[in-house]
């Protein structure tokens, strides 16, 4: 249950900055347009669904990758970690959004957006490529434990995505007035907390494996 909990914290606290289900929500709102509510929820409904799927699809695919390329886990590691820890910072000081610019434009019909539910609208505005390399980061570090923990840690990445692809419904279905309601400046002060709280799960990630790359060459 620890290793669940932990692979479950672990995986939302990095996937949440990338996600950004409330950054992403005014870029949805901006591709829709002025829809009507219930349409919005219909919408937001496939797309966190095909959210949650293609985050799956690349956690349960990571080990498979690694193993045909012959990349070790420590070295997934100590790069994914490197990866994490340069989002974070970039996320920690790049500029405050413009809230303002997001006004969306005007409604189009609903088989207008039957193609895109996928692209653009799940990749990458929901789950970019950032989002692939969190998720096989997160996968790799998994998989370091025995068997019985090993699939329990994956479980707990799966957990994760699935409490996410739920935020981002929440977002998507009501994009509208959660940008009435927040305020711009609380957003980015979430945000800010958000990124260095992945820039530290980046740095934790990316010394694990240089600590296992350490043993193996001293051994």
């Amino acid at each position: 249950m620890l290793v669940f909990m932990q692979s479950l914290v672990l995986a939302f606290g990095a996937l949440l900055p990338v996600v950004n289900p409330l950054g992403s929500s005014l870029m949805f709102l901006g591709v829709v347009g002025a829809a009507p509510p219930d349409e919005f929820r219909q919408l937001a409904r496939k797309v966190a669904f095909s959210t949650m799927l293609f985050l799956l699809v690349v956690e349960l695919a990571g080990a498979t990758l690694l193993a045909f390329f012959g990349i070790s886990l420590p070295v997934v590691q100590l790069a994914g970690g490197l990866v994490l820890a340069a989002m974070g910072w970039q996320l920690l000081n790049e500029k405050d959004l413009d809230t303002t610019s997001a006004t969306p434009p005007a409604h189009r019909s609903r088989s207008h957006f039957r193609d895109k539910i996928f692209y653009p609208l799940t990749f990458p505005i929901t789950a970019g490529p950032g989002c692939i390399v969190v998720t096989g980061t997160l996968s790799a570090h998994a998989s370091r434990h025995a068997a019985t923990q090993n699939v329990i840690a994956h479980f707990g990445i799966a957990a994760a995505i699935v409490a996410l692809s739920l935020l981002v419904l929440l977002s998507y279905a009501y994009a509208p007035k959660i940008t009435r309601a927040v305020a711009p400046q609380t957003v980015q002060g979430i945000l800010r907390v958000i990124a260095f709280i992945l820039l530290c799960i980046g740095v934790q990630i990316g010394w694990k494996g240089l600590e296992a790359l350490i043993n193996t060459g001293l051994k």
